[in-house]
């Protein structure tokens, strides 16, 4: 039986490897929808390629290239904010929402409201609005499968339907590719240099954010909105080989970890396939050669997002949804040569200083916290001495 799929971020790296996926099991899935911000050429190579009905990208001003790349081949072109939204709202079986930022969430929540499986790797959308998404998954049935390696560990390991018997669940961090570097060797970092990952093949953004280690920031905060265990329970050690990509551990003493090489088509064939597994073309696991796995606590002083998040997942409210906007913001601006990479954590942290928490109960709430971070955020690297 062929089961209908739609993508939304189709050209970035997860993306990607879905159609990579797709392309390897022919007949397994038709593809309903494909979207992208601004990369028409790539975004109509994938459409024509996979047969997709649909193809959508954000930027309007791309809508003139996607249009003509796919003049005749039947699939139906759309731009903007709302093109994107409808994707999601598409009839698809499955929905793997891969837009990088604070963007996914419109299109994820018109998925989640008809009751798809979403598959998440976007994972801003229950950092920003996690109480609203999984509160819309309750009420239409949708089923959520977390689509990062450490989020689908844990859900591979852990006790659905009751979490009484989890003491802790353990996230796995690399370190990054300045784990072992001092803050003043860090203050002059590149964006090359923060993007060069030891392990992980990743966009820009949150490439820089795993250097930061935000990206552990904001996974922890996932983790407490996809198995509900607070934040007392939730836990992160580093481990440079990427090897075991999450632990759950049990009351009993036994510590449960879901292993694999480093390559994402592993946990998006996971959720693409749920409940079933499938074959992928990645190296197997070889222990032997690989030699010895290490395992240490991250430093809170050197890496202060992490903390941050920490701080914003016990604060509740709009607190986690601005720390995401402040540091989409301070990202950007490291990219753009108007902010150091230490000056990021400075910038978050001066956001959440200045706005506090609020309650967050709605989508508007939402939209509105995330609003004022960005305005904040770039009112204090405007302020930043470059």
């Amino acid at each position: 039986m062929t089961t209908t799929l739609t993508i939304l971020g189709a050209t970035g790296s997860v993306g990607s490897q879905t159609l990579d996926l797709v392309a390897r099991n022919p007949g397994r899935w038709q593809v309903e929808a494909l979207t992208a911000n601004g990369d028409a050429e790539g975004l109509a190579r994938a459409a024509l390629a996979c047969g997709a009905r649909y193809a959508a990208v954000g930027d309007e001003q791309a809508y003139a290239a996607l249009k003509a790349a796919l003049a005749g081949s039947g699939v139906e072109v759309a731009a903007g904010a709302e093109a994107i939204r409808v994707a999601g709202a598409r009839p698809a079986d499955i929905v793997l929402t891969a837009i990088v930022g604070a963007a996914g969430l419109p299109p994820t929540l018109a998925a989640i409201e008809r009751g798809a499986r979403i598959a998440i790797a976007n994972k801003e959308t229950l950092v920003c609005a996690g109480p609203v998404v999984t509160a819309a998954a309750k009420a239409s049935g949708a089923v959520l499968l977390p689509v990062d390696s450490e989020h689908n560990a844990i859900f591979q390991v852990f006790p659905h339907g009751d979490c009484s018997s989890v003491r802790k669940v353990i996230l796995t961090a690399s370190g990054g590719p300045f784990r072992t570097r001092s803050l003043d060797e860090m203050r002059h970092v590149s964006v090359a240099d923060a993007c060069a990952h030891p392990v992980w093949s990743m966009g820009a953004k949150i490439s820089i954010d795993s250097a930061t280690l935000m990206n552990k920031g904001l996974e922890l905060i996932e983790a407490e909105q996809l198995f509900g265990v607070g934040a007392d329970r939730l836990g992160v050690i580093v481990h440079p080989q990427s090897v075991v990509h999450s632990m759950v551990e049990y009351v009993d003493g036994s510590v449960l970890a879901q292993m694999g090489t480093p390559d994402m088509r592993i946990p998006i064939a996971y959720a693409l396939a749920w409940p079933e597994r499938i074959e992928t073309p990645c190296a197997r696991l070889d222990l032997a050669r690989i030699g010895n796995l290490s395992f240490e606590e991250p430093d809170l002083e050197r890496f202060p997002a992490l903390a941050l998040a920490w701080a914003a997942l016990r604060a509740g409210g709009s607190a986690p949804c601005i720390l995401n906007a402040a540091n989409e913001v301070a990202v950007a601006a490291f990219i753009a040569g108007k902010a150091g990479f230490l000056d990021i954590a400075d910038v978050v942290a001066a956001v959440l200083d200045r706005l506090g928490s609020g309650p967050l109960d709605g989508l508007e709430a939402v939209l509105a916290a995330d609003a004022a971070a960005r305005a904040a955020a770039h009112d204090i690297v405007k302020g930043l001495a470059r």
